[in-house]
C-alpha cells in the first residue's frame, strides 16, 4: 500500500525505474508483515524503502510494519533504511488533526538512515525536496553528478533557511509566522470573531442580500493528512437572481484573485484560508460586486 501517486501523475514505481533501481513490491495493498520484508531480501539488495501514505489513506483490515521494525531488520541484514514522509512535517500538532503525522525529527530519532521530505507542504517552506540522515549517505547523495544539476538554487535555500530559523524560535513563533500551520491550528473562536466582523461590515448590502455564518468541515489539501477535517466557519452569500457563477469568475479575475466555494446555489468563503488583514479584501470585493451589478 505504499505504491503512491503524487501530484502530477508521478509514481514511485516509475520514479525508482527511471533512477535505474529494480524496484521489488512486498506485502499486500492493506497488510503488510515484517516477514514479507525478510523473504525479499537478496544478494542484490540494496536498500530498503518505506514511503508514508501522507496523500491517501487505507482503512479497515490493515497493518504495516513500523519504522522502529525496520530499521531493526535493516541493521541485522546491513541494509540501509530509506523513509520518504511526503509532506515533512516538524511540529507536534498534537490532537489538532486527530491523527498522528510522523515527525521527521521522531523517525531521525528511529534510527533510519535517510528520510526525504518536502520543503513546503506542512514545513509551510519554498517547494523543494530535502534529503536528511546520516552524513555518509548524505555526502553519497551530494556527490552525484545529478546533485548538481537538480540543487536548488540560493534563493530557494535562503527561504528554506529562514523558514527553520521559525522553527527554532519555538511553538509561539511557529504558530504565528509559517501561514499554513497558522490556518490549520487557529481555533474556531478566532474565525467567529472574523466572521462577526464581516457581517457588520457587510450590513451595507442591498436589500434582499442575506449574509450568514456557516459552520463547516475543511480539509488540510496539500498532500497531507488526507483524513483529517478541521471544524471551520464559511461566510455565505445569496440573493435573488444571484448569478454565483459570474461572481465567481468575476472574483478569480481579479489583480488580487479570491477563490471562493460553490455550493447549493451559494457563494462562500471559508474563513480557516484567510490571512489576517485578507478579510478587508474579501468584504471590499463583495461590496465592489455589488455596487457594479445594480447599476
Amino acid at each position: 500500500g505504499e505504491l503512491v501517486e503524487i501530484g502530477g501523475s508521478f509514481r514511485i514505481p516509475d520514479v525508482m525505474r527511471t533512477a535505474g533501481v529494480r524496484l521489488r513490491e512486498v506485502g499486500c495493498t492493506n497488510r503488510t508483515h515484517l516477514r514479507d520484508y525478510e523473504d525479499a531480501i537478496d544478494e542484490e539488495t540494496a536498500l530498503l524503502l518505506k514511503v508514508h501514505q501522507s496523500n491517501y489513506v487505507i482503512k479497515g483490515f490493515t497493518k504495516e510494519v513500523s519504522v522502529e521494525e525496520l530499521v531493526a531488520l535493516g541493521q541485522a541484514r546491513g541494509l540501509p533504511v530509506l523513509v520518504d514522509l511526503g509532506s515533512g512535517c516538524l511540529f507536534d500538532v498534537g490532537d489538532a488533526f486527530q491523527v498522528h503525522e510522523p515527525l521527521v525529527q521522531e523517525v531521525l530519532r528511529a534510527g533510519v538512515d535517510v528520510v526525504t521530505f518536502s520543503g513546503d507542504k506542512l514545513l509551510g517552506g519554498p517547494q523543494a525536496g530535502v534529503i536528511a540522515g546520516k552524513k555518509e549517505w548524505v555526502r553519497r547523495a551530494a556527490k552525484r553528478p545529478l546533485a548538481r544539476a537538480l540543487r536548488v538554487d540560493k534563493l530557494t535555500l535562503a527561504a528554506l533557511e529562514a523558514t527553520l530559523q521559525i522553527y527554532l524560535e519555538g511553538p509561539v513563533a511557529i504558530r504565528a509566522e509559517i501561514p499554513g500551520l497558522s490556518m490549520l491550528l487557529r481555533d474556531i473562536s478566532a474565525l467567529e470573531v472574523v466572521g462577526r466582523a464581516l457581517e457588520t461590515e457587510l450590513s451595507v448590502l442591498p436589500s434582499g442580500v442575506t449574509v450568514s455564518l456557516v459552520p463547516s468541515l475543511a480539509a488540510v489539501g496539500g498532500g497531507a493528512l488526507p483524513s483529517a477535517t478541521l471544524p471551520s466557519l464559511q461566510l455565505a452569500i445569496d440573493a435573488p437572481g444571484f448569478d454565483i457563477e459570474a461572481f465567481d469568475k468575476w472574483l478569480r479575475a481579479r489583480q488580487l484573485p479570491i477563490v471562493a466555494r460553490l455550493d447549493r446555489g451559494r457563494i462562500s468563503f471559508d474563513l480557516r484560508t484567510l490571512l489576517p488583514g485578507d478579510e478587508h479584501h474579501v468584504c471590499e470585493a463583495i461590496c465592489q460586486w455589488f455596487d457594479l451589478d445594480s447599476k
